[in-house]
């Protein structure tokens, strides 16, 4: 699978069944070969005017399925929540 394939995708969370948005970016680690996590961008902040203010970092061994339009994982939302940078 390509990664462009990878951002096409939405993520799913099979604990609450919430969507949690289209896959955003991949972390790597370059010295296995590996991705280790993906990157969701979080909800909008007063209709997408302001940017976002968190995004969800998901490692690899939560995603339980990966379909032909969604991926599903397994998390605690509150674990994988990070403060965006941009």
């Amino acid at each position: 699978m390509r990664l462009c394939e990878l951002k096409n995708k939405e993520v799913i969370n099979i604990c609450d069944c919430q969507k949690l948005g289209p896959v955003y970016d991949v972390e790597i680690d370059f010295c296995c070969c590996k991705v280790t996590h993906i990157i969701v961008l979080g909800p909008c902040k007063l209709w997408g005017i302001l940017g976002r203010e968190n995004e969800y970092v998901i490692d690899v061994r939560h995603v339980k399925q990966v379909g032909h339009d969604i991926i599903l994982v397994d998390i605690k939302v509150e674990d994988c929540i990070r403060k965006c940078t941009y």
